[in-house]
């Protein structure tokens, strides 16, 4: 009988593959000059984007498994962090679009069976390091979020769904790690999150009694933490207080 842990990494590589085959079936069908399509990220089209989700995949697996290409070696070897994540956009350029889809359609089930195969308790030497939980759901949140910029170029709408349940609780949890990265101290006042999820349940974390909140609809929160939304220019996230306004100002959920 399969543990807590085991059920909770097959339930999170559940919702990874749902994520990951809708940006499958949008750019399947799309024809060669789509591919081409600029994204919001600057000097990235579509083809270079699926390629970056189609290698990072693979770097998650070299990562777990100790094989060639980890995050580690790719880095050792890189000059920045753009480096690292550019081999994969240049290796994307040498071939067509379909070929780029059909590398993340290989990707994706390579790192599924390795998620499948690997113990739910290692410890896997992604960032600071991750339990396989986590780094599935941070997979997650990059096939999300990269996926939010192709939905754009393509000019087509990306549904919301209760999976952003799972991007904000590693958004807060990231916390620590935003705040490093931009050269700042916490605040020392606990933060409560309180966000509505497309099914209208709700999604919570921090002290109920806090009395710094952010509130408001899920898909602008985790916009927001990978950097696609500005929290000046959401509809319905809301910060009380100077600590959970804070918060947003520094919000980053990747490496």
């Amino acid at each position: 009988m399969p543990d807590a842990a085991d059920t909770a990494v097959h339930a999170l590589l559940d919702d990874l593959e749902a994520g990951q085959h809708a940006r499958l079936d949008l750019v399947r069908a799309i024809g060669p000059d789509d591919w081409l399509r600029p994204t919001p990220a600057r000097g990235w089209d579509v083809r270079d984007t699926i390629a970056h989700l189609a290698d990072t995949d693979e770097m998650a697996i070299a990562t777990a498994t100790g094989g060639p290409g980890s995050l580690h070696a790719r880095s050792e070897g890189s000059a920045s962090s753009e480096d690292v994540t550019y081999r994969g956009v240049l290796r994307g350029r040498r071939g067509s679009g379909q070929a780029v889809c059909a590398w993340f359609e290989s990707s994706t089930a390579a790192m599924r069976d390795m998620f499948l195969a690997l113990d739910p308790a290692v410890r896997v030497p992604w960032g600071i390091g991750m339990r396989p939980a986590s780094l599935v759901t941070a997979r997650m949140m990059e096939t999300w979020a990269h996926g939010l910029d192709v939905h754009a170029a393509l000019g087509a709408e990306s549904v919301d769904t209760d999976r952003l349940g799972h991007i904000a609780w590693l958004a807060t949890r990231a916390l620590p790690y935003a705040y490093t990265v931009a050269g700042r101290e916490p605040p020392s006042e606990p933060v409560r999150v309180e966000l509505t999820l497309p099914s209208g349940a709700t999604w919570s974390t921090g002290p109920e009694d806090a009395t710094n909140r952010i509130t408001g609809g899920v898909g602008e929160y985790c916009r927001v933490f990978v950097q696609r939304l500005r929290p000046s220019d959401t509809a319905t996230l809301r910060a009380e207080g100077a600590a959970a306004a804070d918060v947003l100002s520094v919000a980053r959920a990747y490496l």
